[in-house]
């Protein structure tokens, strides 16, 4: 019999193809009808509207786990993050470099679905490397 941990990790297994695929749609179906992302409530749409940008960015975006903790409903995820900037992000025209950034997020989950999300770090980390490549 699968437990909550096991459902919880699997959810989040899948979640992390969706992501990795870059299929925002899925992504979307993970989404609670409202979810609130760092305490701001979204509808799934407009919370998987917000990566089609990052991905035209860095069409090669890729999350990697690194540490997986799961707490009851609560699933905290240690990963980092790998791209190719070859699009403009935010008024950043293509620099080509690679980036790479550590990022940990929190998720509560209910019913099966991501209903509050917060993320800690790294897309700061992610512009100043852009950025640096930009200097003279």
């Amino acid at each position: 019999m699968a437990t909550t941990r096991d459902e919880n990790q699997s959810l989040y297994q899948a979640y992390l193809e969706a992501c990795n695929a870059h299929d925002v749609d899925r992504m979307a179906s993970f989404y609670a009808p409202t979810i609130k992302v760092n305490d701001v409530p979204m509808d799934p749409v407009s919370t998987a509207a917000q990566f089609p940008v990052l991905f035209a960015a860095f069409p090669d975006w890729h999350w990697e786990m690194r540490n997986l903790l799961i707490d009851g409903d609560y699933v905290a995820v240690h990963f980092t993050v790998t791209g190719t900037h070859r699009g403009a992000f935010n008024a950043i025209e293509a620099t080509g470099r690679r980036v790479s950034s550590a990022e940990i997020t929190l998720y509560h989950v209910e019913g099966g679905k991501f209903s509050e999300v917060w993320d800690f770090g790294g897309m700061e980390a992610v512009e100043s490397q852009i950025r640096e490549a930009e200097a003279p």
